[in-house]
């Protein structure tokens, strides 16, 4: 676990510890010592905490005219045990919501487990946005699954073209051009 990186290719174009909008404005990551563990496995630095033992972030691009931002995360995202997306929901998603972000991409590709509770979180986040959408790219099969058993599609967009979006082969802007069009195209005229 702890070679695995979060996406680095568009630090050139943001970088959420130097954004004093963001909500990890400040934000250290120390190279030279892994520290943060799940399940006592090291991950590693730049992975960045939101206060639970399970799932870790990096905030990837924010652009806040456009209103969107991406977030690529890590570990076991678990709500029966950990309420896990009450930390995002309060420490992560509450401050960009309120900084005008109403689009957001949760990038899954390693989040390795889902353990779900009830949707209230899932449900304040939808209205929250209620002008945008939140969207899932890369999630496993399984995950997924585990994630329509607690009716979190009703408030995630998943699956269908969106599974075949290779997201590292966009810029920001471009990605969410794209992502933009295609749940666009679901809801229709």
């Amino acid at each position: 676990m702890h070679e695995i990186e979060p996406f680095y290719n568009w630090l050139e174009h943001y970088t959420a510890s130097e954004d004093p909008r963001s909500p990890l404005f400040g934000a250290e990551n120390n190279l030279l010592s892994y520290t943060n563990t799940i399940y006592g496995y090291y991950i590693h630095p730049q992975w960045d905490d939101i206060d639970s033992e399970t799932l870790f972030i990096k905030i990837l691009f924010a652009d806040y005219d456009l209103g969107f931002a991406v977030i690529e995360f890590i570990g076991e995202w678990n709500d029966t045990l950990n309420n896990d997306i009450m930390s995002l929901k309060r420490n992560i998603i509450d401050p960009l919501v309120a900084e005008g972000i109403k689009h957001f991409i949760l990038i899954g590709e390693n989040v390795f487990n889902f353990h779900g509770s009830d949707d209230s979180y899932y449900e304040e986040w939808f209205e929250d946005v209620e002008e945008g959408w939140i969207a899932a790219l890369g999630f496993r099969d399984f995950v997924l699954s585990e994630m329509r058993n607690f009716n979190l599609d009703s408030y995630i967009n998943s699956g269908g073209n969106l599974d075949d979006i290779y997201w590292r082969t966009y810029t920001p802007k471009r990605l969410f051009a794209l992502v933009n069009s295609l749940i666009q195209k679901r809801l229709g005229p």
